[in-house]
């Protein structure tokens, strides 16, 4: 990653949280902790941001804390063919007519794009899910009420009178921070709290995730492997986690990831 797209990021992290953790960067940027230390260092004297120890803050703290984990700019570039490849998967498993809830994600973003030509009402928490699918297809679209985190572009309710409630979905669409044998993570106790409400709304969970997210662990669960239904990935994926899936009765769907021109094609006719 270039040095200023590594501090766009720091800056952002420490604009939403009171301090953000030298791990934290490494983990958010994909960079070495000497690198994020000498990032970190640079910044303080161009007084951009406060060094403390073990980290960084911001020179005016934030009001308003927002949520752990990459920006959605920063993830949307990470895997681009796999994820658009699983989201082609998910929409096949798609019927014209039918509710189905869409969680805010990157992967689960790619999803639009296939859903141009389909006539279906789509319950999502994602402003730029439902920002596309209104300006290019004929898709129902209803948003769930919240406050619009901007980082994430993702809309979160602590409360339970934010229209969750009120929409019944055939299937859940969802990424995941990780997923491993203790089921689905998240890096945000606030994602675990509103994305188990729409859990609660589906009949079936259809998870998408790309094979690196089975080597990433969180400490907060959102739900057991025992609730997923699919499991949609890429040919990346390890036959010891394909077997964990499989012994937990979760149907494992592989994508084969086309060429890029397949790809953009596929965006373009969107």
């Amino acid at each position: 990653m270039h040095e200023k797209e590594r501090h766009r990021i720091i800056l952002s992290a420490v604009q939403e949280k009171p301090v953000v953790t030298v791990p934290e960067l490494v983990e958010l940027t994909g960079s070495s902790e000497a690198t994020i230390r000498r990032d970190v260092a640079a910044l303080h004297v161009q007084k951009r941001l406060r060094r403390v120890r073990g980290g960084a803050e911001a020179i005016n703290p934030p009001q308003f804390v927002g949520l752990a984990g990459r920006p959605f700019s920063v993830n949307e570039g990470l895997h681009a063919r796999e994820k658009q490849a699983i989201a082609r998967e998910a929409v096949a498993l798609c019927q014209d007519g039918e509710p189905i809830i869409i969680n805010g994600g990157t992967t689960t973003f790619q999803m639009v794009h296939f859903l141009a030509n389909r006539r279906m009402q789509v319950f999502t928490n994602s402003f730029p899910i439902a920002e596309h699918l209104l300006k290019h297809s004929k898709n129902t679209v209803m948003l769930s009420g919240g406050t619009i985190y901007r980082e994430q572009n993702i809309i979160l309710s602590p409360f339970d009178n934010d229209v969750t409630r009120n929409f019944y979905a055939r299937r859940m669409f969802m990424g995941a921070q990780g997923l491993g044998p203790l089921g689905l993570m998240e890096a945000d106790p606030l994602l675990i709290q509103a994305e188990q409400k729409l859990i609660d709304q589906a009949d079936e969970l259809v998870v998408l995730v790309d094979s690196s997210k089975f080597h990433k662990r969180s400490s907060l669960i959102l739900c057991g492997l025992k609730r997923i239904a699919t499991v949609i990935t890429d040919s990346g994926i390890e036959d010891r986690h394909a077997s964990m899936l499989e012994s937990a009765g979760v149907t494992l769907v592989i994508a084969n990831a086309k060429s890029k021109v397949d790809a953009e094609t596929a965006s373009t006719s969107a």
